[in-house]
């Protein structure tokens, strides 16, 4: 790789990084190609990304952003998942290091809170953006919904009267 292209991609990582929400550090320990696709793919659908970087690239890529806490944890064979949902990119790599041994999960941050693996199990635990939005939404319209069957209820009630008489009338 030339010197262009490593600035290039530098660049790339620095603008990810300056847009992102959350950075998790993982350790390939011998991913297959096969392996390594089938995450990346999971992390697409889910919105985040899944790229190995060399380390001394990511350390000058985090400088000038939130992340320059991750310079300890880039040792050894390193990628970066990350997303713009504070919870995608963590849920995805939990998921996917269940049941796969070779996928090692080291850390992450968010922002410059730096996260132990423990921290990044418990961020994949809570609900994603898009869970929690609909939970408002089904908030928000649950009163309104109540109160339009209460308001119903009354002219269903009449009209099963009425109903009944013409019914009755009829026979």
């Amino acid at each position: 790789m030339d010197r262009a292209q490593k600035s290039e991609q530098v660049a790339a990582l620095n603008r990810t990084l300056n847009e992102t929400s959350v950075v998790v550090v993982t350790r390939n320990l011998g991913m297959t190609v096969a392996q390594s696709t089938a995450l990346r793919v999971k992390m697409r659908d889910a919105g985040a990304s899944y790229k190995v970087t060399k380390n001394s690239l990511a350390r000058i890529a985090a400088e000038g952003t939130p992340y320059t806490t991750l310079h300890a944890l880039l040792v050894g064979p390193t990628a970066l998942s990350t997303s713009v949902d504070p919870v995608a990119a963590a849920k995805i790599v939990v998921e996917f290091a269940k049941t796969n041994d070779k996928l090692e999960i080291i850390g992450g941050a968010m922002g410059e809170t730096v996260l132990d693996v423990n921290g990044v199990k418990a961020l994949a635990a809570l609900p994603s953006l898009d869970e929690l939005r609909a939970k408002i939404v089904g908030l928000l319209v649950a009163p309104a919904t109540k109160v339009a069957s209460v308001l119903q209820a009354p002219a269903g009630q009449l009209a099963r009267v009425i109903g009944a008489y013409a019914a009755k009338e009829a026979a």
